[in-house]
């Protein structure tokens, strides 16, 4: 069962709004079962049950790696066959840099990583957004309080994380692993959510445009 976007556009956007909602609560489900078993919480079927939920019904492959090419504005993220390794590689990096990066270091990186492997078909950017956070908090050792929650603070400030994406993949490119331009960017993201008045974030939908084939 699948909903395209050109034949029902108000549906379509109505099912990843609620998508969103759901990745939201599972995320949050996550975050409490990764403060009880930590590094070893984050591995291939974490990332699998976010990006299902984010892309069901709109999208035939969700929760499945990618096996086929796909283009990401001037990024040409790694060929299908070696997103597998990409992968493993990804997941052994968060694990072994738990204890010696900071949470704010270790979501920069979950965050930058998983845009660059675009691992899956649709959705890896709100994929990448609740990774970001669950590394956030778990390594955090707690829920971060505030009203709105980071991944929505990252949609509203598209150009630092973009320009922090460049970065990153730049250094990437010249033999540097460096992601500084994300933490910074994060880092103030985070601190803005911690100094929001209101209720703790309790889940909710905020409407996202398909990612296929634009920055995450």
């Amino acid at each position: 069962m699948i909903v395209l976007e050109d034949e029902d556009p108000e549906l379509y956007d109505r099912v990843q709004e609620q998508n969103l909602g759901r990745q939201y609560s599972l995320m949050l489900n996550c975050i409490e079962i990764g403060l009880k078993q930590g590094p070893r919480s984050f591995d291939r079927s974490l990332l699998w049950s976010l990006n299902h939920v984010a892309v069901a019904n709109i999208s035939a492959f969700g929760g499945r790696f990618r096996q086929e090419p796909i283009y990401v504005g001037d990024h040409k993220p790694p060929h299908f066959n070696e997103v597998g390794d990409w992968m493993d590689r990804f997941i052994s990096t968060v694990q072994e840099n738990w204890y010696i990066w900071t949470p704010t270091e270790l979501a920069a990186y979950g965050l930058w990583r998983l845009n660059w492997i675009h691992p899956f078909v649709e959705g890896n950017g709100r994929t990448a957004r609740a990774v970001c956070y669950f590394l956030l908090c778990v390594r955090s050792g707690a829920l971060q309080p505030g009203k709105r929650i980071l991944p929505e603070r990252i949609r509203d400030a598209r150009d630092g994380y973009e320009q922090a994406l460049i970065a990153a993949d730049t250094a990437w490119d010249a033999g540097h692993l460096d992601f500084t331009d994300m933490e910074d960017y994060l880092a103030v993201l985070v601190q803005a959510q911690i100094d929001d008045e209101g209720l703790p974030y309790e889940g909710g939908a905020v409407d996202q445009p398909s990612e296929n084939n634009q920055p995450s």
